[in-house]
């Protein structure tokens, strides 16, 4: 089944998530609606609690919404069985978590080319696409390097570069500067928003309206609804005060 909006990649109709925490119902997410489409980045803001990391999670098909219906790419993901939904996630969803979710025993380079591997991709052109994919975030230097061997920012930065490597066309990131000092954070905005611009959508989750200035959009959440949103993108170097 596709979604009923042609090129939208993203598509929310109605999504609710509660979870039981003894006797209490927890309403993380209520009725959202939200459709992103290829060259937009929406930024998502709201306090601790307002559902911002729920939404990332059933967006990447790593959680179920209770009600409601979720599209990527036209493909229904309650449609999907536990393969096929494995398989889009693989080949179409770059996910920067907010712990980075690395695997210790790989290089950094391994561990970005990871995904392109178990997509099918020869050794060789996984290894080309990881180590361009880590030049973009500035870490040509540390490819032979395992996790820990790296500072926190240097892991979030593969981290970054694994969710961006090959063709995906949804990119969801879970405050993706958190670990970050500002000149590295905007390199790391600077490398999303170019991927967007070159035909992504993403969703980017951070509490910094200096780095939600990057988006085209952004979605405020307060106790898992959607209590507003702006449009009008300011240019980047307004918020962050450097010159272009």
């Amino acid at each position: 089944m596709t979604a009923a909006v042609t090129g939208t990649v993203l598509r929310f109709d109605g999504v609710g998530r509660t979870y039981r925490s003894g006797t209490t119902t927890v309403r993380a997410l209520d009725g959202v609606t939200l459709e992103v489409g290829p060259g937009e980045l929406v930024a998502v803001m709201g306090p601790s609690g307002s559902g911002k990391s729920t939404l990332l999670a059933i967006a990447g098909g790593l959680d179920a919404p209770t009600t409601g219906r979720v599209w990527v790419e036209g493909h229904a993901l309650d449609g999907l069985s536990a393969t096929g939904l494995a398989r889009l996630r693989r080949d179409h969803i770059g996910y920067v978590f907010q712990d980075f979710n690395l695997v210790s025993g790989l290089t950094a380079a391994e561990n970005v080319a990871l995904p392109r591997e178990l997509a099918g991709a020869g050794v060789r052109t996984a290894r080309r696409e990881a180590l361009a994919a880590l030049a973009e975030v500035g870490l040509s230097g540390e490819a032979g390097r395992f996790p820990d061997q790296l500072s926190g920012g240097q892991q979030q930065r593969v981290a970054v570069a694994r969710a961006l490597i090959g063709r995906r066309r949804l990119v969801l990131a879970d405050e993706p500067t958190g670990a970050l000092d500002s000149a590295t954070g905007q390199t790391v905005l600077e490398v999303l928003r170019a991927r967007v611009d070159a035909g992504a959508a993403g969703i980017l989750v951070t509490h910094e309206s200096r780095y939600a200035g990057w988006a085209d959009r952004i979605v405020f959440l307060r106790d898992g609804r959607i209590r507003d949103s702006t449009g009008a993108r300011p240019r980047p170097e307004q918020l962050l005060g450097e010159p272009r």
